[in-house]
């Protein structure tokens, strides 16, 4: 996948510093077990889900609007490192759009599109991202880079989400803070979530903000704001 020229110039006045931690046998340690766990995991999902889920949902959104099923986006991985993150497409295809948030009741998404962002299920294709390296099951979520240039050089902390590998779903996402941040105080919780799940995580933590998100996802994530 290509950049747009946007991303490119986006990319380029980021200036990615992000430092990261020393790499101790601890923290080694610790960074096999959560790759472990992420393998584990998206492998169970891709051989268990993925391999029925994906062909009827590719069928149903094509279906129901024109363009391709996947949504390709590059957004920013651990240490600054660019990917091109997968989503199924909830919105009306427009190879030419600007980038701008999702809002509550949003005209651009289809009918297929808001079952699938109520219940998760948009991010599925992601789990691909954690088998290629790119992502975790569970981690700070991946903003989109014109996003990121928003807040990488104001926000205190902002940039320090990214010495981990971002996850499909995490602390934040799975505590409520999840969809649009059209105020600093939500971009705020969210980093602050980010820097708590960053500073305890564990293999358990893990375990339980997938079953939070689970059912958030069962109970169409109404408490998100």
């Amino acid at each position: 996948m290509q950049a747009t020229s946007n991303e490119k110039a986006f990319h380029l006045h980021l200036n990615y510093d992000v430092q990261t931690e020393p790499h101790t046998s601890k923290w080694l340690l610790a960074d096999i077990k959560k790759r472990v766990f992420d393998i584990t995991v998206a492998s169970l999902v891709t051989i268990a889900i993925l391999i029925w889920l994906f062909p009827l949902l590719i069928l149903l959104i094509k279906l129901s609007s024109a363009g391709p099923a996947l949504f390709i986006q590059l957004r920013t991985g651990r240490n600054g490192r660019l990917f091109p993150c997968l989503k199924f497409r909830t919105m009306v295809y427009d190879n030419n759009a600007h980038f701008r948030q999702a809002t509550r009741n949003d005209a651009r998404i289809t009918r297929i599109g808001k079952f699938l962002r109520k219940t998760n299920l948009d991010e599925m294709p992601q789990f691909l991202n954690v088998l290629a390296g790119h992502m975790s099951v569970v981690g700070p979520r991946p903003h989109p880079i014109p996003l990121d240039d928003q807040h990488w050089h104001t926000m205190p902390g902002y940039k320090e989400r990214y010495t981990v590998r971002p996850g499909i779903t995490g602390l934040a996402q799975a505590r409520g803070a999840r969809g649009e941040t059209d105020s600093l105080y939500k971009m705020k919780l969210r980093v602050r979530y980010d820097h708590l799940y960053i500073r305890r995580q564990s293999s358990r933590l893990d375990a339980k903000i997938c079953w939070w998100t689970v059912k958030a996802a069962i109970y169409g994530n109404e408490n998100a704001w």
